[in-house]
């Protein structure tokens, strides 16, 4: 028999605002759950060193999902979404993550994304600090303009190549060529305008400007990573984020870029234990 890796996939059927969606998700591990969402366009393969890290299983119910319209998520059930352009917007994405959570009858999850899925951490900090232990975003900052582009999504371009070749440019050098490519190879494969849909949300939806303040970190704490080169969401936007926050923590990880996870799950997985573990001894403080 051949060697099985100890993640498992399924489905959950997840409601939002009277819609239904399929949603598939891959999950291995056992304590807190820490959710896991992809960068835009892509999926949830991005998790898949992190979703075999025994060091982190082992303490950890590591789930992460496809979006809508990502991956092995289906477009939503019973209504006509070829007709209409796709574009994510910051109230249907946190209900959507809370709905998944709840839907998996998760308690008091921790919530982990990139990128977009960093900035909605952000945008769930906000929103649910009482339901979320505590949000990790990932190559976020409150506000990343510029980006909802139409080239991304045009007939006279291949849309799979487009984003996976702009993406190759947004991860460090020194990170292993395999996993690079690897990152280029999940990119290659997103739905048409998927990609330009998500960064509606990244670059038009999501704004926080003037309301950080208002993130309470005594309730659900936040830990803001960014890699060295990532020139969407620089080290020096997220740190201007997180000192906006009251009690955030901001961490610049070196040697890498826009795709931690998966381009450099040995460097990024580094810095996510430190991230943890300052989650659990916090916890422990307040128990005694």
């Amino acid at each position: 028999m051949g060697k099985l890796s100890p993640v498992k996939g399924q489905y959950v059927y997840v409601d939002v605002e009277g819609v239904e969606y399929k949603v598939y998700f891959e999950e291995n591990g056992q304590g807190i759950p820490l959710v896991c969402q992809h960068t835009a366009g892509c999926d949830s393969r991005q998790w898949r060193d992190l979703l075999e890290d025994k060091n982190i299983t082992k303490n950890f119910r590591v789930i992460a999902y496809d979006l809508p319209r990502h991956g092995k998520s289906d477009p939503p059930h019973g209504v006509e979404w070829w007709k209409e352009e796709y574009k994510l917007t910051t109230s249907f994405y946190v209900q959507f993550v809370r709905n998944f959570c709840e839907a998996l009858d998760l308690e008091n999850p921790i919530f982990m994304g990139s990128s977009f899925g960093g900035n909605a951490a952000l945008q769930l900090a906000l929103e649910y600090p009482d339901y979320f232990r505590a949000t990790i975003p990932v190559e976020a900052a409150d506000h990343t303009p510029g980006f909802y582009q139409e080239w991304w999504h045009h007939p006279h371009t291949h849309g799979g190549e487009v984003c996976a070749s702009g993406v190759w440019g947004l991860m460090a050098p020194q990170s292993p060529e395999k996993d690079r490519r690897l990152t280029w190879w999940y990119y290659s494969q997103g739905a048409p305008g998927v990609f330009k849909g998500d960064l509606y949300f990244y670059s038009v939806d999501h704004d926080l400007r003037g309301k950080l303040d208002q993130i309470d970190t005594n309730k659900c704490p936040v830990y803001l990573m960014t890699g060295e080169y990532d020139y969407l969401s620089t080290p020096e936007d997220s740190k201007r984020t997180a000192d906006q926050i009251t009690g955030a923590k901001f961490v610049e990880m070196k040697e890498i870029g826009h795709f931690p996870m998966s381009e450099n799950h040995q460097v990024f997985v580094k810095y996510l234990e430190e991230v943890l573990q300052d989650i659990l001894t916090k916890e422990k403080s307040l128990v005694k």
